[in-house]
């Protein structure tokens, strides 16, 4: 039987500069429409499953453009509401060379921002789920949505979803403070989570490691400490990248599990077409592993295989099938740091 996925964040517009233009030089920009966790969902309904996107559009020419865009990876909108004003909008200055991109969001009043938390009714939602997914982007956008977070969570335990928490932390959004008391509620209804070492240290206020250990050795630590404040997490993940330019980095996957850290082959991408979605593409690549029942190793390697090739594509949401992920990720093989 085909797995069913719910996945509840914000519908985005994204608006992009050319390569080697500034945005308020600009007199043309590339459309694409994206979100975390919508962007998660293109790619878990690209695997086969049954997917289901929790929102808000207007009833606009963009709120259709944006069903549409779920439409094309197979994405169901049966919980794709309509109304309010507009659709949340992010500009992305393009970077290059030593510049980095830049984004500059235009989010405040979004349909989605004002949503009621009478408007959605997690009970019937996850009727039957497998996997209920959301990123800590949903509730830095009201205190609506912080209030639907936490129940569409215990909602999910209660009728035994597996659950999965993004941190995806953005300092445009809210302070370190704030996400900090409104995250840490939610991590007792938590199975899988996205979290890295900053995370650890600035929200959940975890001592940090000693100097003397190396990358992999401090990122043990903090997911021991994590593991044992929330032993509800079963899987933490995460990824180690290196920049050296807009359009060279290097990405290695890491993914904790009974106590142990499993990482992937460093990918080393010389020739970046489009980050945006990278890490979504590596959550979901994670998340289809785990719910496949894969090995650890083969887990990491194919989320970051999965992520290696989103970098390869413009837009948002990842393109590649299981079979394109798993051709590229062949020679790939996972270690286990102990």
């Amino acid at each position: 039987m085909m797995k069913k996925i719910v996945v509840f964040g914000e519908p985005l517009l994204r608006l992009s500069t050319n390569l080697g233009e500034r945005l308020f030089q600009t007199d043309q920009l590339t459309i694409n429409y994206g979100g975390a966790e919508a962007n998660v969902g293109a790619s878990l309904s690209r695997f086969g499953y049954e997917v289901y996107f929790v929102g808000k559009v207007p009833n606009s020419p963009l709120g259709q453009g944006y069903e549409r865009h779920l439409h094309s990876f197979g994405i169901h909108t049966d919980y794709l509401l309509k109304g309010g004003e507009r659709l949340g909008t992010y500009y992305l200055e393009t970077g290059v060379g030593e510049r980095s991109a830049q984004v500059t969001y235009d989010r405040k009043g979004s349909s989605f921002a004002q949503l009621s938390t009478d408007e959605i009714n997690f009970a019937e939602i996850l009727q039957g789920a497998d996997l209920f997914h959301v990123s800590g982007i949903t509730p830095a956008l009201s205190r609506n949505l912080q209030e639907l977070t936490l129940q569409g969570l215990k909602i999910a335990k209660e009728l035994g979803v597996t659950t999965s928490f993004d941190f995806n932390y953005r300092a445009k959004l809210w302070s370190l403070e704030e996400a900090s008391s409104v995250i840490k509620p939610f991590l007792p209804y938590v199975d899988i989570c996205s979290c890295g070492e900053l995370d650890a240290l600035n929200l959940l206020g975890i001592e940090e490691a000693d100097d003397t250990l190396d990358q992999s050795q401090k990122l043990i630590f903090y997911y021991k400490k994590i593991t044992e404040m929330y032993p509800n997490i079963k899987y933490l993940y995460s990824t180690f990248r290196e920049v050296f330019s807009a359009s060279h980095n290097r990405l290695q996957g890491n993914l904790f599990v009974s106590g142990r850290l499993f990482q992937s082959r460093v990918h080393d991408i010389t020739q970046i077409v489009d980050r945006v979605g990278g890490g979504d593409a590596f959550a979901s690549g994670v998340l289809f592993g785990i719910l496949e029942g894969f090995e650890p190793e083969q887990i990491v390697t194919f989320g970051t295989a999965a992520s290696a090739l989103k970098h390869t594509v413009h837009g948002d949401s990842n393109i590649f099938s299981e079979e394109d992920i798993r051709a590229f990720a062949e020679n790939a093989s996972g270690k286990i740091v102990r």
